[in-house]
């Protein structure tokens, strides 16, 4: 498979995947992972596949998360994280890593937001503790098609 083949893949996954695992790295200097929605999924936010598509950027994603999070002060000590996809019947896997970004555009901010969230945010899109985070991956690497791939997106 070429490179585009696997980038190509790695995007359909990114579609498909029910969970993205968030890695940061903690004060203490390990990483910690957890669950988080994926956004990209096209079955469970299809209110966002517009967004996604018109960035121009096809393996960028957003996430939320609580401001208040340890997830956010890990972030401002190194933003620096990866995030993993994974479709376990397929043995398919892809990791994105990069620097992410906050995200502060309140257009963004409601249009991925999604109803019933008001148990994370209480008041909603404008809630001072929703935030909105932006990875456009640095690389991505992975197995697919019996095979491992890494692909260089920017330099660093």
């Amino acid at each position: 498979m070429t490179p585009q083949d696997h980038k190509q893949a790695a995007i359909e996954l990114m579609t498909k995947a029910e969970i993205a695992y968030v890695t940061t790295f903690g004060t203490d200097g390990y990483p910690h992972a957890r669950a988080v929605f994926n956004m990209r999924n096209t079955h469970l936010f299809p209110n966002q596949v517009k967004l996604f598509t018109s960035a121009g950027d096809e393996m960028m994603t957003y996430f939320s998360t609580n401001t208040s999070s340890r997830k956010m002060r890990e972030i401002a000590a190194n933003p620096r994280i990866s995030v993993y996809y994974c479709d376990h019947a397929r043995f398919h896997g892809v990791m994105i890593a990069g620097e992410i970004e906050i995200v502060s555009d309140s257009g963004i901010k409601k249009a991925l937001w999604n109803d019933g969230w008001e148990r994370y945010y209480p008041e909603g899109p404008d809630d001072p503790d929703y935030t909105v985070l932006r990875l456009r991956p640095e690389f991505v690497e992975g197995w697919h098609a019996s095979s491992k791939f890494h692909i260089t997106l920017k330099d660093r």
